[in-house]
């Protein structure tokens, strides 16, 4: 295999990089800017997305291609650069592409999440959500995924959940939260809230394991454990050697506040307004799906925020 990866700076990108390397294959790294690290014989392109001829030039003699190259954020300043960047990045990719095999990295917010349960690959997000403006981005750039697939094209679709670990060095909004918990800037959690959280080592090689066994057309959610937000800060905290935060705030107070913080504010440090937005349902995720059909696997939440936490002086 020699295959192509967009957004290898990216924190789930280097993971990907990684994991091909390690698993043997030759691997071009795309970005705008150089990973920090690159395994023993990856080559670097560097180049925008939206730039054809210098993604035609990555693209020269490789066979398969993993699409992470994405912008995640809840900040409402960045919206312009998300349509950009998951949309119209998406679309330059998928006509360059071709034939070739196609893992076109989603999200679990194109899946859910849902009321009462945990949402599986055949749900979609609220139609309230779709305010916010990454998950109306990245719901567009999955569906000319799914168009591609649907005429034929060679595209798999992987929806990580909420990947944490080494090398979230910008941070990731999700990076941003183990770290303020960690270093003892988040005082309270949000009360009935929770996640699916994952391991990005496990994503990474779930990205592998799509490649070589996803069918066509079809989403695989790759997620770990759901765990309530109070279990994930406490985890978090331990791990760092602090106490858990121990106030509970209701959603409702949390949106007042998020939403007070940005009409005075034209950048809240802690409450985005779309971030609080979307934690009005628990972020439960059921992977089933790829467990049964790629054989994919994960490390329980504690262990993979354990490892986020302690990686955090090498990563900042």
């Amino acid at each position: 295999m020699k295959a192509l990866v967009t957004g290898a700076a990216g924190f789930i990108g280097s993971h990907v990089v990684a994991a091909l390397a390690a698993a043997g294959a030759s691997v071009r790294a795309f970005d705008l800017r150089a990973p920090a690290e690159l395994p023993q014989g990856v080559e670097f392109s560097q180049g925008d997305l939206l730039d054809g001829d210098a993604l035609r030039r990555a693209l020269a003699g490789c066979d398969t291609v993993f699409h992470l190259a994405a912008l995640y954020s809840y900040s409402p300043r960045d919206s312009a650069a998300m349509e950009r960047v998951n949309v119209e990045g998406t679309r330059v990719l998928l006509a360059q592409a071709g034939a070739r095999r196609i893992v076109h990295t989603s999200s679990c917010a194109t899946c859910g999440p849902v009321a009462g349960r945990a949402a599986t690959e055949e749900d979609g997000p609220a139609a309230w959500e779709l305010r916010v403006a990454y998950k109306r981005t990245k719901l567009a750039g999955e569906r000319l995924a799914l168009e591609a697939a649907a005429r034929g094209a060679d595209v798999v679709i992987v929806n990580p959940t909420t990947p944490v670990g080494p090398g979230d060095r910008r941070p990731t909004p999700t990076g941003k939260m183990v770290a303020d918990v960690a270093g003892g800037r988040a005082r309270a959690y949000l009360a009935r809230s929770a996640l699916n959280i994952v391991a990005v080592e496990d994503v990474a090689r779930g990205h592998l394991l799509a490649c070589e066994r996803g069918r066509a057309g079809r989403r695989y959610l790759l997620g770990g454990e759901n765990i309530s937000m109070k279990d994930t800060f406490a985890a978090i905290a331990v791990a760092a050697g602090r106490q858990p935060p121990r106030l509970a705030v209701p959603w409702p107070a949390a949106y007042g506040a998020a939403w007070v913080a940005s009409a005075l504010l034209r950048e809240p440090r802690l409450l985005l307004l779309d971030e609080v937005r979307v934690a009005r349902w628990p972020m439960l995720f059921d992977d089933a799906r790829a467990r049964a059909e790629l054989g994919y696997t994960s490390v329980p939440a504690a262990s993979a925020l354990a490892r986020a936490a302690s990686a955090l002086g090498s990563d900042h």
